[in-house]
């Protein structure tokens, strides 16, 4: 039969593990579409089409080294040479492989492989020697290997120091504790490393062990393991394994990565001397971030749970007749008749199909949740149980739920398994998505349970702890792209691992608590999960966990909640958390409410309430001209648009481990309330621009804190003093076409911007077919001029442009 054209950069495992995989899973389902069953089978044809550039031997310990471009070298070591020769794991594009840019020189201090951009030396073995009396007890069985790399400018930004396989056994299987060991100065930071809710408000990760792996339970709240650690220095390392890994960060002169399970060491070092550099050669790497429909940018309105077609249809149409810009309708859990049935109950949704042409047209979309849980009353339970496609235990039987914590929710589908995978999508798009809803929600997928002593199609639960959120969700990414080639794919889902960012899926910090303290450590874990490669996080708005209806706050609540009883009882003060959190959440990637309230609509908590939210909900969708360019920066460049501020002030000290405040795009600076009954913050102003208030337009200069006044209808936003920021028309949705109603420019340098607009719904911005206005600010001449857009459009830029500001203090 005539198999479809194979995909670039997809997900796989060892390399001759997966070969061996992909005859046996094609053999098996000749007839049926092979989309999920040939991605791995795909990637191991490239990764055997690439080699090292050299493999070194140390004395009996193999050193491989290859390289991703100019700025990346990627870097394995192992006490058996076949392991090295092993291509890179799951997340990794092998196909990206390129090592035009290096030449190799050998000399009797060792090794150097040297780019225009980098330059590694692995040294030479030292010298034998006699072994002293410690050594006889205490000396590592490995041969020492020690390595470094340096920038274009010949700066050491990379020393590893040592590296460890420890012997143990893991569920049965004899294995290693593999790691490496890096000097760290004591002038270098260090963020990224995946979601963490552990900080209230430092951002540094100096100092701390972070616990890289998949952890619904983490008692701040969910982890999430992207094992991606970006440096003050200039530098990025990817650590190439997905098993529990402990991250120590500059502790005692020394940061360390270590792996519970492996046979070698795997790591990237990329270098870059601005964020751009690190962050598209992480996009080489592991994918590019691709842009969102435009419906991602506005509003979603999402509950736990709407209980009907009704209760959808009445939520949306009020927002309508309120006026209030909406654009996507979520369907939460339980619309089945059983965990896995994979349908949706007749006598709660009569006419799903119906519903969703009656949220089409009023210009919205809908999300649907799907879990990969299956209970044994379902009616495909047997089915999979039969064919192997769950999470097994040691004894080859399916798990079933999580004695532990009294989960009786069914079995996990063993997205691991290509086949599984294909299963998996066919059987969501022909019994859920076919009627009519836009996007899955893909709820689980860390997966909550755990996989720790159980066995994948891959290997151990152990082995592969981290990796089933990306197989996961891009088994049915690339399913939706193949079903329906021109509109966009967009996901929910709640964990990511090294390479999710392809997959079109926006990520949330799951399922947090509606506590002021939740609000708080948001902003630092967004932060150093933008810093993973994430660019597209958010949480719910409000909090989900169930929401008490008394509050131990002390201080008189700054909303009125006496309208809002229905919705919070006695719980005074939620109605002015959830109007900060919203302030908050306009200024993030994506907006969405959620909770396990009775009501989370923003009419429910008291008409104070209400105003400042519909209000802050209009500001967002005339935003999204400015909002929507980012996204294209981000699918250009990698760099995410919110982003912590040492990435565009990194020669100002002040900014390295400040976490509660970030930039929004280029222009905007966001200092969130996060504290009850706060009506005024101090902010920090980054040294080397002037900045201008967002309400009051007056102008400071930086490099120092400032008290800013935070009534409840405002949290402290400043705009960069040479920035230019599109301004939208009102709409009600993305459904409709959008002008620019005016273009401010906040005067005291020169500024660019990169207007960007497309159909914002296909991918034929791919193809270049999106228009990019470049517009200009000279300072000197009060001018902005237009160039490379619409020719009508520009003529309009003069006409458009509001110069902003006022001198401060």
């Amino acid at each position: 039969m005539r198999l479809p054209s194979l995909p670039r950069g997809l997900d796989r495992g060892p390399g001759a593990a997966v070969s061996v995989r992909c005859r046996a899973s094609v053999a098996q389902t000749a007839g049926v579409a092979l989309l999920g069953l040939l991605l791995p089978c795909a990637t191991a044809v490239a990764a055997t089409a690439s080699a090292p550039i050299a493999t070194l031997d140390r004395q009996g310990a193999w050193v491989s080294v290859e390289a991703y471009g100019p700025n990346v070298v990627h870097v394995t070591l192992a006490a058996d040479k076949a392991q090295v020769l092993k291509p890179a794991g799951y997340g990794i594009i092998t196909a990206h492989a390129d090592d035009v840019a290096f030449h190799h020189t050998h000399d009797r201090s060792g090794d150097t492989f040297a780019s225009p951009a980098l330059t590694l030396h692995v040294d030479a073995p030292p010298p034998p020697h006699v072994p002293g009396i410690t050594d006889r007890y205490f000396a590592p069985d490995l041969p020492p290997v020690r390595l470094q790399v340096k920038n274009a400018r010949g700066e050491t930004l990379v020393d590893m120091t040592d590296w460890n396989m420890s012997p143990h056994e893991v569920n049965g299987e004899a294995t290693y504790q593999v790691g490496a060991t890096f000097a760290a100065p004591a002038d270098e930071h260090y963020y990224g490393m995946g979601q963490n809710q552990g900080s209230l408000g430092p951002l540094d990760l100096r100092g701390r062990v972070i616990d890289c792996k998949q952890w619904y339970d983490a008692p701040s709240g969910e982890t999430v393991c992207v094992p991606f650690m970006v440096s003050s220095k200039g530098y990025g390392i990817i650590w190439d394994n997905p098993s529990d890994t402990h991250f120590v960060a500059g502790i005692n002169g020394r940061t360390r990565f270590e792996s519970k399970v492996g046979e070698r060491v795997s790591f990237f070092v990329i270098v870059g001397n601005t964020p751009k550099a690190i962050y598209s050669a992480y996009a080489r790497v592991t994918g590019k971030t691709p842009i969102p429909p435009k419906a991602a940018f506005g509003l979603i309105q999402s509950k736990a749970r709407y209980d009907s077609q009704a209760e959808v249809l009445r939520v949306a149409r009020t927002y309508r007749e309120k006026r209030y810009p909406l654009d996507v309708m979520v369907i939460d859990w339980f619309y089945w008749t059983h965990m896995g049935q994979l349908d949706i109950n007749p006598a709660e949704f009569p006419d799903p199909d119906g519903m969703n042409r009656q949220l089409h047209a009023m210009g919205m979309k809908s999300i649907i949740s799907i879990w990969p849980r299956f209970e044994r009353a379902g009616r495909y339970f047997k089915e999979l149980d039969a064919k192997g496609y769950f999470l097994k235990d040691k004894h080859g039987k399916t798990v079933d739920g999580l004695p532990f914590r009294t989960d009786r929710a069914g079995a996990l589908i063993d997205s691991t398994n290509p086949a599984a995978r294909t299963w998996y999508w066919y059987h969501v798009r022909d019994n859920v998505l076919s009627h009519g809803f836009d996007y899955p929600w893909l709820d689980e997928t860390e997966p909550d349970l755990v996989p720790d002593g159980y066995f994948f199609s891959i290997g151990s639960g152990d082995r592969y702890h981290n990796v089933y959120p990306l197989l996961h969700v891009e088994g049915v990414a690339k399913g939706m792209r193949v079903w329906k080639p021109d509109q966009r794919v967009l996901i929910l889902a709640r964990a990511a691992y090294l390479g999710s960012q392809r997959t079109g899926a926006l990520f949330w910090s799951s399922d947090i608590d509606p506590s002021w303290e939740a609000l708080q450590r948001q902003i630092p874990t967004g932060l150093n999960m933008t810093a993973s490669g994430i660019a597209y996080w958010g949480n719910d708005i409000g909090g989900w966990q169930w929401l008490p209806q008394t509050t131990h706050a002390t201080r008189a609540p700054l909303l009125d909640p006496s309208d809002a009883r229905d919705t919070v009882g006695q719980n005074n003060d939620y109605p002015e958390l959830l109007t900060r959190w919203f302030e908050y959440g306009t200024f993030l990637p994506t907006l969405r409410l959620h909770g396990m309230r009775k009501h989370t609509e923003i009419w429910a908590y008291g008409h104070q309430a209400e105003a400042i939210m519909a209000s802050y909900d209009k500001l967002r969708y005339r935003l999204i001209p400015y909002i929507y360019s980012q996204a294209k920066q981000t699918y250009d460049t990698g760099e995410p648009f919110m982003r912590p501020l040492w990435m565009d002030f990194p020669n100002d000290p002040n900014v390295a481990d400040l976490g509660t405040q970030y930039m929004f795009g280029p222009a905007f600076l966001v200092a969130p309330v996060t504290t009850q009954g706060q009506t005024e913050k101090r902010v920090y102003l980054p040294a080397g621009s002037d900045w201008y208030n967002f309400w009051t337009n007056e102008k400071l200069a930086g490099g120092r804190w400032v008290k800013v006044a935070a009534p409840i209808d405002q949290i402290p936003v400043f705009v960069r003093a040479g920035s230019i920021v599109p301004v939208g028309s009102d709409i009600q949705s993305t459904a409709s076409k959008q002008a620019i109603a005016e273009i401010r420019v906040y005067p005291g340098r020169d500024g660019d911007f990169a207007l960007y607009n497309d159909d914002g719904t296909s991918y034929a911005y791919e193809a270049g077919k999106g228009t990019t206005t470049r517009l200009h600010w000279n300072n000197a001449a009060g001018v902005l001029n237009a160039t490379g857009g619409d020719a009508a459009f520009d003529g309009k830029v003069a006409g458009l442009v509001k110069v902003k500001g006022k001198q401060g203090k």
